[in-house]
């Protein structure tokens, strides 16, 4: 076995790499989850935003095989940041990123056709790959029939067909990478790699071969999915398939509200439990109110909110494992298309109403740069549930817990409804602004494949749901956690001279900061505490509303912390100042991730600069305009 990598003492101290390759929506994630299980880690590639899915699994030889899971691509010719990086992965050009040692290839049974080009581009690169034969099952429910060794004949590459939302076939697969282990050279590095970005003819030429491929592997097509084709005349059809959208959006952020009550009075009571544990257990002092005022108060205040994004990120995923989402592109395109917008801008949009960093991350699918740079400027105008907390805590404070319309409608819902689609209405209004001056040009129509329906697999869907759990909570424990014990540091120092008669907080550098603040702000209405509070919302928008409490010297959180403050907050201010600071939320940039994200994104520092210049200019000019047009209406 000398010439093996097994046989290799340098190859054995780092586990092999392999490469997890395929289109989208051919079921490469759920072969990863099938593989790695909870083995996983998610991070990005350095220098993008691309996320890095990598796992590891034990071979059935024993081998310790680490997995990378790249992102989906039609063809190695990358037409979005996304394919760019899975092509500069596999040809060995991502610095800092060695290339795979083998690869798999994972197609869906049921598409040989647009799948085996990808294969056919993959075998230039001179590397070991196994093909995934997936979605076997849905094939053979179709009558098509693969041989899967005539297939391997014809590719010249180990074939093993698999069900991986079942796990079916994994074993197989498993073996078969043994084998590929033991098979494979020392000397990969010096393998030519023959790919070149094709030409016409060379396209022409691919087609010509998978034709040739599928003649001799494909025993019989099958009928179309009759079951996809019934759902979607219904679904898709022009009268029917908007409505029933809108109703699935409608129940997705009743869900939102409704599902996560429960959970939520589950965490603030613990919260509440460990506040009074520890302020019980301390002795008075500056250790206790760091502690219990500073962290507690403020890193507890955003933990309660992580039921409303996993109800979200729910509904999310699973529109995405049934073939709903592609579906729902489709439907909004002409919409979209009214303001300028590419049909995949609906994602990214949608995911901005969890938070706009996933949101910005998720226009890497649109290909066009001009869209993508559209849609990412307008992502953070969806109203994210980091907004959630303030409007909650003003919406409690000033608007009366009281029905309209015959009893149907709550007067504070209604507030809340329109605060959304204030926040949507503006996004398609900059999107139309951006896309007849800065972006303007052709409008590119919406090519996309729609996967026929499937049920989701739970375990999937709570893999994903688990990893934005760790996601959240990490930003909780880092973030959010440094800027409370900075907010504590400023509210608390330096201590109020003696003989003071005002609040302590007066005589600290966050009583400085917002009295200097004040003179700019006060043509809004805005209060020298709202000042304080706003700067620490820079870092985290949810972060307002604890600092309101620490300006305010309330020690509750969650809640408790929204209920006792909202009377403070009516009793301080006038209802046009509450107004105006709604205005000013659903279009301030007040929010550190989210630009540091369009930095990376757009991979300059000039949209970045661009979102806070508009977006603070829009918040400056709505609030204006409500704290003056209020306070003529109804009094200061």
């Amino acid at each position: 076995m000398s010439d093996t990598v097994l046989s290799n003492p340098a190859l054995l101290a780092v586990p092999p790499r392999i490469a997890l390759v395929g289109n989208p929506n051919c079921g490469k994630t759920a072969l990863f989850n099938a593989l790695t299980g909870a083995r996983q880690k998610v991070a990005n590639y350095p220098g993008v935003t691309v996320e890095r899915k990598v796992g590891e699994f034990l071979s059935p030889a024993g081998t310790r095989v680490q997995i990378v899971d790249l992102p989906g691509t039609y063809s190695l010719r990358a037409r979005s940041p996304d394919e760019e990086v899975t092509r500069d992965v596999v040809l060995g050009r991502f610095q800092h990123e060695a290339p795979p040692d083998a690869m798999v290839c994972v197609a869906d049974a049921t598409n040989l056709r647009l799948h085996l080009r990808l294969v056919l581009e993959l075998k230039k690169l001179g590397r070991p790959i196994i093909l995934a034969l997936n979605m076997m099952d849905v094939a053979e429910a179709r009558g098509c029939r693969v041989d899967a060794a005539a297939l391997s004949a014809a590719l010249g590459v180990p074939v093993v067909p698999t069900v991986a939302v079942k796990r079916s076939g994994v074993s197989g697969l498993l073996d078969q990478i043994d084998r590929s282990m033991m098979a494979m050279t020392t000397d990969l590095a010096a393998a030519p790699c023959g790919w070149s970005e094709p030409s016409a003819r060379e396209l022409r030429a691919y087609h010509q071969e998978v034709e040739s491929i599928l003649a001799a592997a494909l025993q019989d097509a099958g009928k179309p999915p009759v079951a996809t084709r019934r759902i979607d005349a219904a679904l898709l059809h022009p009268a029917v398939g908007l409505p029933f959208l809108l109703l699935v959006l409608f129940l997705m952020f009743q869900a939102v509200f409704a599902w996560a009550a429960v959970p939520m009075d589950m965490i603030d009571g613990a919260l509440g439990w460990v506040q009074a544990t520890a302020g019980a257990a301390l002795p008075d002092g500056m250790l206790k109110s760091l502690i219990t005022d500073g962290i507690i108060a403020g890193v507890g205040s955003v933990l309660i909110f992580l039921p409303q994004i996993l109800v979200l990120f729910f509904f999310i995923l699973m529109l995405e494992s049934t073939g709903y989402m592609a579906r729902a592109a489709f439907l909004l395109d002409r919409l979209m298309g009214g303001v300028g917008l590419h049909g995949r801008a609906f994602i990214p949009l949608l995911s901005s109403f969890a938070c706009a960093v996933p949101g910005i991350m998720a226009a890497r699918t649109i290909e066009n740069r001009a869209d993508r740079l559209a849609t990412i400027m307008i992502a953070p105008l969806m109203t994210c549930s980091a907004r959630l907390p303030v409007y909650t805590l003003i919406i409690a404070a000033f608007v009366p817990n009281r029905t309209v319309a015959g009893g149907m409608i709550g007067l504070q819902g209604l507030v809340m409804f329109t605060l959304y689609a204030a926040g949507i209405l503006s996004a398609l209004a900059v999107a139309f602004v951006l896309k007849r001056t800065i972006f303007k040009g052709a409008r590119e129509p919406l090519l996309m494949e729609l996967p026929s329906y499937r049920l989701p697999s739970p375990r999937d869907i709570l893999l994903g749901l688990l990893e934005r759990t760790r996601i959240f909570l990490a930003r909780a424990g880092t973030v959010i956690f440094a800027i409370m014990i900075l907010l504590w540091f400023l509210g608390s120092f330096p201590a109020a001279p003696d003989g003071a008669i005002g609040p302590a907080i007066d005589y600290s550098f966050a009583g400085m900061l917002g009295h200097a603040l004040a003179p700019l702000l006060a043509p809004i209405g805005f209060t020298w505490q709202i000042a304080i509070a706003l700067v620490p919302g820079m870092a985290a928008r949810e972060v307002a509303v604890a600092a309101l409490g620490t300006v305010y010297a309330l020690s509750e959180t969650g809640d408790a912390l929204s209920g006792s403050l909202a009377g403070v907050l009516a009793a301080d201010w006038s209802l046009p100042t509450a107004l105006s600071l709604l205005a000013w939320f659903v279009f301030a940039p007040q929010c550190v991730s989210t630009l540091s994200v369009v930095k990376r994104e757009t991979n300059s520092w000039f949209w970045m600069l661009v979102m806070i210049g508009y977006m603070t200019a829009l918040a400056y000019g709505a609030a204006f305009v409500t704290f003056r047009l209020s306070t003529a209406l109804l009094g200061g």
